[in-house]
């Protein structure tokens, strides 16, 4: 049995249906109610749990043997390097001493160690955490996810623009989450003495630039990339609604990538493009 932590996001789908038309048994951990008709439908087992919840969590990791682990992202309400290390502790707590035989384990480029950097601090914390753990673990580490771009969409659609914290032609490696939900399923099926680290981009480096000529052919309507500056981006991300604290974590973790540019040698290479993904973005949301 296949257990998906974050089995309704981005990547999940693609992972549990890839590993169902296999054959494979599935158990997808879900906190909404709602999705649990639909994907038993689909063949997988549904356990509704929360995942701060250490004791009804580790229930659910003993009826299986290999996990997939997603922290769940917290809301930019809250603050979120706060929330997800919560519920990354619970997760490992409910981890330890369980049946689970392998894991594999979503995290991103540029993970490092550091506080206040947002996800590449917290991921690089659950990385180190597995390594400790007596569990055989493979490690993801996805570029930055083209479904970030989703919530471009209004803007791009009601005012031909894109707006960005990057200079509209800084390139960085950009992959489809269901490209990544596809090397999962690879590798949640490899044996478990087969380990390590593996980085996932798509085809190629994209810019903003490419973010809004994507839109303007979905569209058909001519797009721009802007750049908000340095100065603005706090409080540009207060106004869309993030905490302070994790508008601060979102700042440094932009600063850390364009300073650090994260570039693995060998990376396993998705087939989406972003002209793509955009296109299904854009019809999928008529």
């Amino acid at each position: 049995m296949h257990i998906i932590l974050g089995g309704t996001g981005h990547i999940g789908p693609a992972l549990a249906e890839a590993l169902i038309e296999k054959g494979e048994l599935v158990t997808i951990i879900s906190r909404d109610p709602k999705k649990k008709q639909e994907w038993e439908q689909k063949g997988a087992d549904v356990a509704i749990a929360d995942v701060l919840d250490v004791k009804h969590l580790q229930k659910i990791f003993n009826t299986g043997e290999r996990l997939f682990l997603l922290n769940p992202p917290a809301a930019p309400s809250t603050d979120t390097a706060a929330q997800e290390k919560e519920t990354l502790n619970a997760i490992l707590t409910a981890l330890e001493g369980s049946r689970i035989k392998k894991v594999v384990a979503e995290s991103t480029y540029g993970a490092q160690p550091g506080n206040g950097l947002g996800d590449l601090g917290v991921l690089y914390e659950m990385e180190q955490a597995l390594a400790n753990m007596n569990i055989p673990t493979t490690i993801i580490r996805g570029a930055y996810y083209m479904s970030n771009w989703a919530a471009s969409l209004e803007t791009a659609r009601e005012a031909g623009t894109v707006y960005t914290f990057y200079p509209v032609d800084f390139k960085l490696p950009m992959v489809s989450p269901g490209d990544i939900g596809g090397v999962a399923a690879r590798l949640m099926l490899e044996p478990v003495t087969q380990t390590g680290l593996h980085n996932v981009e798509g085809p190629q480096q994209y810019s903003a630039k490419d973010v809004a000529d994507a839109f303007s052919a979905a569209l058909g309507k001519d797009v721009k990339a802007v750049e908000i500056p340095e100065s603005h981006w706090i409080q540009a991300l207060e106004d869309a609604g993030f905490s302070a604290p994790a508008a601060k974590s979102m700042a440094a973790m932009t600063h850390a990538t364009l300073k650090g540019k994260y570039t693995p040698p060998g990376p396993v290479r998705g087939t989406t493009t972003l002209t793509a993904y955009i296109g299904e973005l854009v019809a999928s949301a008529k």
